[in-house]
């Protein structure tokens, strides 16, 4: 079970440090995408990307890092945690938009596993 933990964190840190990065880093090609995907019902505040986007790259660390360095290894399931809360935002955001959600359902469901699967060691 640990092993799987770790691939899932793994594989999470990576979805979320692109994902945040490019919502803080890149937000001119993270617009152009958005807007492509909108067709027309418009994108959220740059401060509100910004914002979503530094949750995530601050999640994203708090998967690995904490467990990686045997420091405040309970910030790991906390850090799962919120990563599933924004999911669970994310999942309303797109279903009220008529998008699908699946990608986020899918982070929130590793999300979830993993704030679980920590939370109990």
């Amino acid at each position: 079970m640990n092993i799987a933990l770790w691939i899932v964190q793994g594989l999470l840190c990576a979805a979320f440090l692109m994902a945040g990065g490019m919502k803080v880093f890149a937000y001119e090609k993270y617009k152009k995408q958005a807007e492509e995907h909108a067709k027309g019902k418009g994108i959220i505040s740059r401060e509100l990307t910004t914002f979503i986007g530094i949750a995530e790259l601050a999640g994203a660390i708090g998967l690995i890092l904490p467990m990686a360095t045997h420091t405040a290894a309970a910030l790991t399931p906390l850090a799962a945690l919120g990563l599933a809360i924004i999911m669970v935002l994310a999942v309303g955001f797109h279903l009220r938009r008529k998008e699908p959600p699946m990608p986020a359902a899918v982070l929130l469901a590793l999300s979830a596993f993993v704030a679980i699967g920590r939370g109990l060691y």
